[in-house]
């Protein structure tokens, strides 16, 4: 694998050498799903410059399988001084467009950590409603070993989520696709139509509408 896509302590450790001790990752999974919530986490961990040895595995989450993602999202919550996941909803993401529901999810997340960050690393976003320093990274997920982690937590977590939503609404493969925009998705929502967790904003669903 190329020393390109492993994520280190890099930018992290830039910023402990500053003394900011509380460093919290964020990334979201779910922005480009047709079906469910989008979702973020955020984490913290300790400053210590031996933990890519010991989350060796861990990459942009797109870049792991799910049996890796398992694995390895139940070594960051080890590791991890704190760490949360927040969601925002399918109604949200309609209601105020998908930057903005991202923005919100990941709030949710920063809400569930018991330490107030110092600072927060996200991947190329800014959360200008949140009142604290804020670095936007390009590629983040691919270099911050924190960010990384919050990108494993929060696709662990929305695929979970959408596993169990399949068995309410049965026909779609919510437990295969977890809602993306599949071949075998789009011939579901020809079939059955949308269902209520679907994005209806979303042009493949908005044209359903229209038809």
């Amino acid at each position: 694998m190329p020393l390109s896509i492993i994520p280190d302590l890099t930018i992290e450790a830039r910023f402990w050498r500053a003394g900011l001790t509380y460093l919290a990752g964020l990334d979201e999974a779910g922005r480009g799903a047709w079906a469910g919530p989008v979702t973020a986490a955020a984490v913290i961990f300790r400053a210590d410059e031996t933990l890519p040895q010991r989350l060796s595995g861990v990459r942009d989450s797109k870049l792991m399988t799910p049996c890796q993602r398992s694995y390895w999202a139940d070594k960051i919550k080890q590791e991890a001084l704190t760490w949360g996941v927040g969601m925002a909803s399918w109604e949200e993401i309609d209601a105020l467009g998908i930057l903005n529901a991202t923005r919100l999810a990941m709030q949710r997340a920063l809400e569930q950590l018991i330490i107030t960050p110092q600072q927060l690393l996200l991947d190329a976003l800014r959360l200008p409603e949140i009142p604290l320093p804020q670095e936007a990274i390009i590629k983040g997920d691919r270099r911050s070993l924190s960010i990384a982690a919050a990108s494993v937590l929060a696709k662990t977590s929305r695929d979970a989520w959408m596993i169990a939503c399949d068995q309410n609404f049965p026909g779609y493969g919510f437990a295969h696709h977890k809602g993306y925009g599949t071949f075998a998705h789009k011939q579901a929502l020809g079939t059955l139509g949308p269902c209520p967790i679907h994005r209806r904003t979303f042009s493949p669903i908005a044209r359903l509408k229209t038809r």
